[in-house]
Formats: C-alpha cells, sequence, structure tokens
C-alpha cells in the first residue's frame, strides 16, 4: 500500500511539474540565459550553481555540438535575373579609382564590370548616386562568383541613394581592425528604390545589408537573393548586428540566401540574421538558410534567427511615425533556420503575417509577442514550441513541434526524424511526415515542386538542393 501511494505522490509530482513546463512556455535555452541574469553579483557560490543549473538546460535543449560542412544550396527563382551585358553600355574597370570614377559617372544601362583581381577601398563611403531606370538598371558586377574581391577599410560600402542598383557576383570583405569602423557592405537609404543584389558573397560586417528611409523617402522594392553572408569571428563592436537590418522599407524580397555566424560580443549581445521592422509592409523572407551559429559556436549572447519586427523600432525611424505595428502582411516561408541561441523566427508586433512550412532545428521555436500581432501558421517543422505571448494572436493549423517538457528532458522527435540534424544531414531516416491538405503549396527550399501531401517544412527531399563546398 505504501508502496502504491508513493507511486502515485510521484505521479503527481511530475505530472505538475510537466503543466508547469507546459504553461510557463519557457524553452530551456531561455530560462538558462534568466537564471544567468539572475545570478549574477549574488556571490561566488550561487553564481557557480547558477552556471551549474544554466548549463544543464542548455545541453538538454540543444544537445550535440556540430559544425555544420556542408550547407544546403536554396534554389533560386527563373528567369528573374536578365543578362546585364544585353544591349547596354559595357564599362570595364581594372582599379579602385577607375571603379570609383566609373560609379561617380553612371548612366542607366551601364554594365560596371570588374576584371578579375582584389580591389581595396579605403575612407567614407562609395556614392551611388545616379539613377538607374525601369529596364536599364546601372549595375556593378563580375563576369564570375568568386573572380573579384573588394575589401572595404571603410565605415560604409556602396550607399546606394537612387534608384535601379544592381550588384552582382561580388565577394565583398570587410577588413577594419576596429569592428566597429566596418558597419555596412551596402547602405541602401531613400531614394534607393528596386535595389538588387544577386550572388555575391559578404563577409565580415555589422550589418551587411542596411535598408532604412531618408527625409520621407523609402527604399521599396528591393531584393538580396542568392547571397552568402557570413562572418569569420565575433563581432567586437556594441552596434546592431544583424546581417540584414531593414527598417521602415516595403515589398523586399528577401529569398534564397545563406546567412550564418552573427554573434556580438558586446553590449547587449543581441543579435538576427535578418528583420523588417519600422512600419513597413509586405516584405517577404522565402527560401533562406540560417545558421546563427556554424563555424562560430559557444559564445554567450542572444542569436535570433529570422524576424518580422525585430526588437522595435524609435518613432522616428518609424515609416508612420507611430510604429504601432513593425510590420503589416510580412511574409515568413520555407526556411531552414538552424543553431539559435533564442527564437528561430521571432515576430514582434507585427500585424496580419504568414509564417508557413518553415523547419526550425535547435532554436528556441517559433515567439509571436505583443496584442498588435498575428499571424497564420501552418506548415511549419519546429524542434521546440510555436508560442504567443503577450497578447498576440496565432492562427495555428497543422504543424509539427515538440512539447515544452519533452525539451526539458532533453527529448527532440523532430530532430531524430533526420539522418543527422546536428551536423545538418538532413535526409528522412523514414518516410516524412505529410501534411493532409489540398492546398497549393510553392515550391519547396530546394526548388522542387511539392507533392500532393508534401512534407512539413521547408522542404520534401533536402537531395534536391544543392550542397556548398568551403
Amino acid at each position: 500500500m505504501k508502496g502504491i501511494l508513493a507511486a502515485l505522490i510521484v505521479l503527481v509530482v511530475v505530472g505538475g511539474a510537466v503543466a508547469a513546463v507546459e504553461r510557463a512556455e519557457v524553452p530551456p535555452r531561455r530560462l538558462a540565459s534568466w537564471v544567468e541574469r539572475r545570478v549574477e553579483g549574488h556571490g561566488e557560490l550561487v553564481e557557480r550553481i547558477g552556471q551549474l543549473a544554466s548549463t544543464g538546460l542548455r545541453a538538454a535543449d540543444r544537445g550535440r555540438e556540430e559544425f555544420h560542412d556542408p550547407l544546403p544550396i536554396p534554389a533560386q527563382e527563373d528567369g528573374e535575373a536578365p543578362d546585364p551585358t544585353a544591349s547596354r553600355r559595357q564599362v570595364i574597370v581594372a582599379s579602385a579609382p577607375e571603379a570609383l570614377r566609373a560609379i561617380d559617372a553612371a548612366r542607366p544601362g551601364d554594365v560596371i564590370t570588374f576584371v578579375p583581381g582584389h580591389y581595396r577601398f579605403e575612407g567614407e563611403y562609395i556614392d551611388a548616386h545616379a539613377p538607374g531606370a525601369p529596364g536599364a538598371p546601372v549595375t556593378v558586377r563580375a563576369d564570375d562568383p568568386g573572380s573579384v574581391v573588394l575589401e572595404f577599410d571603410m565605415l560604409e560600402g556602396f550607399v546606394v541613394r537612387a534608384p535601379y542598383w544592381s550588384f552582382e557576383n561580388l565577394t565583398i570583405r570587410g577588413v577594419c581592425a576596429d569592428h566597429s569602423s566596418c558597419e555596412h557592405a551596402f547602405h541602401v537609404v531613400g531614394a534607393g528604390a528596386h535595389f538588387v543584389a544577386r550572388h555575391n558573397e559578404v563577409v565580415d560586417f555589422n550589418a551587411q545589408f542596411k535598408i532604412n528611409g531618408s527625409r520621407g523617402e523609402y527604399p521599396d522594392w528591393g531584393i538580396i537573393e542568392g547571397n552568402v553572408i557570413r562572418n569569420t569571428s565575433p563581432r567586437q563592436t556594441a552596434n546592431p548586428v544583424t546581417p540584414i537590418d531593414l527598417v521602415a522599407a516595403s515589398h523586399w524580397r528577401i529569398r534564397g540566401n545563406r546567412i550564418s555566424d552573427f554573434v556580438k560580443a558586446r553590449a547587449d549581445r543581441v543579435s538576427y540574421g535578418a528583420f523588417v521592422k519600422g512600419a513597413g509592409a509586405d516584405n517577404r523572407l522565402t527560401r533562406n538558410v540560417v545558421v546563427c551559429e556554424d563555424r562560430l559556436r559557444g559564445f554567450a549572447g542572444q542569436r535570433v534567427g529570422l524576424s518580422l519586427g525585430g526588437g522595435g523600432t524609435s518613432r522616428g525611424a518609424c515609416r508612420d511615425r507611430r510604429c504601432i505595428t513593425e510590420q503589416e502582411q510580412g511574409v515568413v516561408a520555407s526556411n531552414l533556420i538552424a543553431s539559435c541561441s533564442d527564437d528561430g523566427i521571432y515576430l514582434n508586433r507585427a500585424a496580419m503575417s504568414s509564417v508557413a512550412h518553415n523547419t526550425l532545428l535547435d532554436t528556441a521555436g517559433i515567439t509571436a509577442r505583443f496584442d498588435a500581432s498575428s499571424a497564420d501558421v501552418n506548415g511549419n517543422l519546429v524542434d521546440g514550441p510555436i508560442r504567443a505571448v503577450d497578447g498576440a494572436v496565432l492562427h495555428e493549423s497543422d504543424n509539427e513541434t515538440t512539447p515544452m517538457s519533452a525539451l526539458y528532458l532533453g527529448l527532440h522527435p523532430v530532430r531524430r526524424m533526420f539522418a543527422d540534424a546536428p551536423t545538418l544531414d538532413l535526409h528522412w531516416r523514414d518516410e516524412p511526415p505529410r501534411r493532409d491538405t489540398a492546398q497549393t503549396v510553392p515550391a519547396d527550399l530546394c526548388g522542387a515542386t511539392r507533392a500532393r501531401r508534401p512534407a512539413y517544412g521547408a522542404f520534401d527531399d533536402i537531395a534536391r538542393c544543392a550542397v556548398s563546398v568551403r
């Protein structure tokens, strides 16, 4: 009888603990960060106990740490990148001064092509001030990806303040000794609408792409597609660290990029792979591979994958000067997001959002916050929870997630669906979980047409994606 009573007590205690964890909706990695902050300054013993607790929580939640090599390469859109050399003025440049002169004197339709080699630029910034035209953008390019390397020892690289500029096939590296002196490779501002960046590799900046309004003008209708965006070391700066930092612009298409290793080492140590905020609308983040921690592992701080709303915007920087909503009608779809110390997808005052068919592995899941946030969330495969906090409204339908209590026990059923999730070997172990839906689902991360009953998440078969060779 005593044994039965003891067993009942244990069941009640365990059941209560599980229920409490589920109600609290705090993933272990987030609780670990909270514990560390709470024990700071409370003596060596308390700090040591807190560190042990946080280490255990992270170990249960995050599991085995591995490098991700190779990474899947998202498919590119077909038919959207016309031949830049067709029937347009060709300007060949073989030195940094020649390039600066060509950019300064650019006319609509110019194709400024670098001769293969290394080029170093110093000074304040490169001023892309002359407008292109519809069907005749100013294009700055290399013939082949990797053949031209631009080294920037400057606060900002290309400052694009006129419409219709395109940059293609360039490797751009920040080489500043002080990381705070290499802010942006591209700053698209004010009148710089219809900007395009395709097939570039952009390395070692705080915000490789910075987009914002100026004097009542906003650089809308941009495309950032097929780029490799990464850092080779933690950014030793208190400035914002977000590879794609978009404020107040609308109608951008951020798709098919590989974004990784955006560690902010100073001040609040919070960084994002990409965010769109500042009261813009109709911005779409689709078919990207975001690996918050790829080569740079084990550093303190919070790293978020993709966000509609980011950390919020000051009213003066908002498009409507109010920011009642940070974003409206934003889309986050068919992305693979992995190895983030915080949320994989974060919605902050993001109204009428769509979050569909994303695969999230080793993140704190999907979080929507504040009563201005609302979203349709469907078809996602999430190694973690989907949660609404502080009044946010989520219309969830048909997602595969992991119960919060399982995370505290170190159980990750979503990861077990793949051959080896920690290394991003994402071949299915068995038949993938499939949706019973008649809805039309767009092409997946790999560009493949979805099956009639599509798999949950970003792809039906990862083997249809090419992989990077580094």
